[in-house]
């Protein structure tokens, strides 16, 4: 792995900061506070997510930055043959391999990283990235923790998942060996299944041959039956055919007597109605003349009401047009009226428009400068909090304390840091008391949203009356244009009305209408009767006709039942007969049906018994081909057995050679670091760090040696896995290890790091102690701008002098 490109965005001191990182070992130095320490968080932090991160969420934001400004940091790094970019944020994260986004969610892009780096947040951090405070590795660790701790970053996990594969197969291979044998089928019984399963189909054979003869037999005795049956068959329907003809023929010689003797009857009855008429000619001439007399004052009748009708209409027609009228002239000025209110509304609305535009604007002005003081101040008020209590722990400690944030004495840099956080205070104060002012002054409206304000809401009331009376006006003016419209359509029905009127006809005699419509009441039973017998008198010459061909019908109807009745006979149709005919055919019928049930059942059995004889062949075979897959899956679980012992073998030898190589790959380190003053140490049963001097464990050392036994253990165990698990990180991160040594070991741990170089090429070193700066590749420094409230990065890489000739040996 190696870093390329940092970036930080309001993350916590640091607003806008971008690092460029390069090969060898680069120091990135500045005072306790001046947030050194983020950068390597803000490193950690992209790759691994918050439970990188000192704190909780909310405490990575800069304190200065405002409440919607976005928490980024960017990261690009190579890996591999891969280019990799991340990009997080507090809710948000995408990942880019080679350009192309791969993921894009807070846990995706965590997930992600993870596989490819091989290492989770704790192996990482106790490995190559030492972070402030935590150089003894696992220092809260139990011994079986530590010890599964090696064995995983060494990659020797892998054995056991390896085993644990092995095993797995083994059980599954054991487990597959006891089913395929217990569902082996014994040699005897499948002998014994095949035999029977020969002789069924031997005798299933012979009688599907015997049912095949029967069915022939059956075929040949129908076929010589079937004509003698269908001619029987069409006798019978000629037979029935006929008896149905002659049943219809009878039925028409009966309905034919009943319409000659009724023909008969109305003709007698006919000849009666004519001499009875002649009786009553002379009371039925005078009807025709009154009943056109009465038609014609019906007529006259409905003449006169319908102009009585009329010139009511008349009347109302009149009445409704004076009205019409007077409201058409009470009306007149309206439409003129309308355009002066339509014009006098527009101008308002105009007015009124331009005067909300200006409310709203001094509205939201004020509005946004009151949030905008009320937020400020909340966050001085905190950002206040915060650093008086810094500055009053720190005033408390005094010079001989510990730095709270690095545990290292204080020392000269006391006063500097007081001075640095009561500048950072006073800022804060001044900041507070403006916007608290700020906060007061705009506590009411000012006095230009209170003018704009009443201004709109007089412009509103005076635009609402004008526009209520164009409504009236308006309202008035279409009733004056339907009254006009209404008045025209009047007068139009009034005229043709009139016309109407003129053209009905006059001259009703009521008196005549009455006395005509007595008379045709008293005549009405004389005309009754009359048309009764003329309607008989009218049908005689018709019914003469009718009868004679109606007798003519009669016997040509009973000819025709006769020449059925001979033919029936002729036809020597037997019902006897013709069911004897039937049960021989039913039988013949009968007998091959039978016999073609006998030919599928043998079919069937056939079948059967030839599907036996396979299926014994086939489990036959199956058992064969199970035995050698049995002996295939012993040979197989043997082999696994071997495996499982020798990877026990092999876990037991890399166990017990972990410790001694770590010990002799920290001891060279530590005789390099002391001058060999110590040149051994050794990882005692709890995997815990012990220098020997002479071979004798040291029961006390200092805080400083302490340090320095610690960092030749995450030296040798970083170094073991760079050579021997794979592990693809070229990178080494040290966070303030230089604090408790002197300067003749802090040079020997840079000159330690160069040799290093093969293996790890890109170091990254956090300190505030200038006088190591001469020892590096490349010097970052980092400070705080009390001003601004953020720490400031610049690349001080062109102000070292030449490599110290100590450090570069």
């Amino acid at each position: 792995m190696k870093l390329h490109r940092l970036r930080l965005v309001n993350f916590r001191q640091h607003a806008d900061t971008e690092i460029v990182f390069g090969d060898g070992i680069t120091g990135i130095i500045g005072p306790n506070g001046s947030g050194k320490t983020s950068l390597l968080e803000a490193i950690a932090w992209a790759i691994y997510g918050n439970p990188a991160a000192r704190g909780d969420k909310d405490s990575i934001r800069n304190l200065r930055a405002k409440t919607r400004a976005p928490v980024r940091v960017e990261l690009e790094f190579g890996l591999g043959s891969h280019a990799y970019r991340v990009e997080r944020g507090l809710n948000n994260a995408e990942l880019y391999q080679d350009g192309v986004v791969v993921a894009n969610s807070l846990k995706e892009v965590t997930g992600r990283l993870q596989r490819v780096l091989g290492m989770t947040h704790d192996e990482f951090f106790n490995t190559y990235f030492t972070g402030q405070k935590e150089l003894a590795v696992l220092a809260d660790a139990t011994r079986p923790e530590r010890a599964a701790f090696l064995s995983r970053v060494l990659r020797h996990e892998q054995l056991t998942i390896a085993q644990e594969r092995i095993r797995e197969r083994r059980n599954a291979l054991g487990h597959e060996v006891d089913g395929l044998e217990t569902g082996l089928p014994a040699q005897s019984e499948l002998e014994k299944e095949r035999k029977v399963a020969e002789s069924r189909l031997t005798d299933a054979r012979k009688a599907a041959t015997a049912a095949a003869t029967d069915r022939t037999k059956a075929q040949q005795a129908l076929a010589e039956e079937e004509p003698r049956w269908q001619q029987w068959v069409e006798r019978r329907e000629r037979t029935l055919s006929l008896h149905g003809d002659l049943r219809v023929a009878e039925q028409g010689v009966i309905v034919a007597r009943q319409e000659f003797q009724r023909l008969d009857k109305e003709l007698a009855e006919a000849l009666a109605a004519r001499e009875e008429l002649r009786t009553l000619d002379a009371d039925v001439a005078p009807i025709s003349k009154l009943k056109a007399e009465l038609a014609e004052l019906e007529r006259l009748h409905r003449e006169d009401a319908a102009r009585r009708e009329e010139q009511a209409k008349l009347t109302e027609l009149m009445r409704n047009l004076n009205v019409l009228d007077r409201r058409i002239e009470d009306l007149a000025d309206a439409e003129a009226a309308l355009a002066r209110a339509t014009a006098e509304a527009g101008a308002l609305a105009e007015r009124l428009e331009a005067a909300d535009q200006v409310a709203r604007e001094e509205q939201g002005a004020w509005v946004r400068e009151k949030e905008y003081a009320n937020t400020r101040r909340q966050e001085l008020l905190k950002q206040h909090e915060e650093v008086k209590d810094q500055r009053d722990k720190i005033e408390r400690l005094g010079p001989e304390g510990q730095c709270p944030t690095c545990l290292r004495p204080l020392g000269a840099e006391h006063r500097a840091v007081l001075d640095v956080l009561n500048t950072q205070l006073d800022v804060i104060v001044t900041d507070g008391t403006y916007f608290k002012q700020r906060i007061e002054q705009l506590a009411t409206a000012p006095a230009a949203v209170t003018q704009a304000e009443a201004a709109r809401d007089a412009l509103r009331e005076a635009a609402r009356q004008v526009t209520e009376r164009e409504g009236n006006l308006r309202a008035q003016a279409g009733e004056r244009a339907r009254a006009q419209k209404e008045r025209a359509g009047l007068a139009k029905r009034m005229q043709e009305i009139e016309r109407r009127v003129a053209a009905r006809d006059a001259g009703y005699d009521a008196a005549r209408h009455n006395a005509v419509r007595t008379e045709l009441a008293r005549l009405e039973p004389v005309a009754l009767q009359a048309a009764a017998l003329s309607a008989r008198a009218d049908r005689a010459e018709a019914l003469v006709s009718e009868a004679e061909l109606a007798e003519k019908s009669l016997s040509a109807r009973e000819e025709h039942v006769k020449q059925l009745a001979d033919a029936v006979k002729a036809e020597g149709f037997s019902e006897p007969k013709f069911q004897a005919a039937r049960e021989r055919h039913d039988r013949a019928a009968h007998a091959l049906r039978a016999a073609e049930l006998a030919v599928a059942e043998t079919r069937g059995e056939l079948v059967a018994a030839e599907s036996a004889v396979r299926e014994t062949e086939r489990r036959a075979a199956e058992r064969a081909a199970r035995e050698r897959t049995i002996a295939g899956r012993k040979v197989e679980l043997r082999l696994h057995n071997e495996l499982d012992r020798a990877f026990s073998d092999l876990r037991a030898e890399l166990n017990a050679a972990m410790r001694p190589e770590i010990g002799a790959l920290a001891s060279g380190f530590l005789s390099d670091l002391t001058d060999a003053r110590y040149d051994e140490v050794d990882l005692d049963e709890d995997y815990r760090v012990v220098v020997l001097d002479e071979g004798v464990p040291k029961p006390v050392i200092s805080g400083g040696e302490e340090d320095i036994a610690n960092l030749v253990l995450r030296l040798a165990i970083s170094q073991m896995i760079a050579e021997r698990a794979g592990q693809p990180l070229s990178l080494l991160v040290l966070d303030e290890i230089f604090g408790s040594l002197d300067e003749s070991r802090r040079q020997h741990v840079l000159a330690l790091l160069r040799r290093l170089g093969d293996r790890f090429p890109q170091v990254i070193l956090i300190t505030h102690i200038e006088q190591v700066r001469d020892g590096l590749d490349r010097v970052i420094r980092v400070s705080y701008d009390a001003t601004t409230g953020a720490s400031v990065v610049r690349d001080d890489t062109a102000t070292l002098g030449p490599p110290d000739a100590s450090v570069a040996a």
